[in-house]
């Protein structure tokens, strides 16, 4: 029993790790963004004003942003983690009733 808690306990561990990284991940695109696309409206205006190119670039990488946020913040009740802890936990269960037969 206290293995599969210690396991528990390092599982939790990493899971909370990789949500760290993803939000991280998050963050920093939306900073980027927020930095670079300002600085490429700032070149088209310099440059031809009359075709707003800087918009293919903030709407294409806007709607990355967008799928990028529904990854991390978004949860899927259907195929989660929960979902995934629950089909590992029963895997190894089958394999060890197998084990014995």
């Amino acid at each position: 029993m206290r293995n599969f808690t210690s396991q528990r306990e390092n599982d939790s561990f990493l899971r909370a790790k990789q949500r760290v990284k993803d939000l991280k991940g998050f963050y920093t695109n939306v900073l980027v963004y927020c930095l670079v696309i300002p600085f490429l409206v700032y070149i088209n205006y310099k440059t031809y004003w009359e075709v707003k190119w800087f918009l293919f670039s903030a709407i294409g990488w806007g709607i990355g942003i967008c799928f990028h946020g529904y990854r991390v913040f978004a949860r899927n009740p259907i195929f989660g983690k929960q979902w995934e802890q629950r089909k590992i936990e029963q895997f190894m269960q089958e394999e060890k009733n197998n084990m014995w037969n």
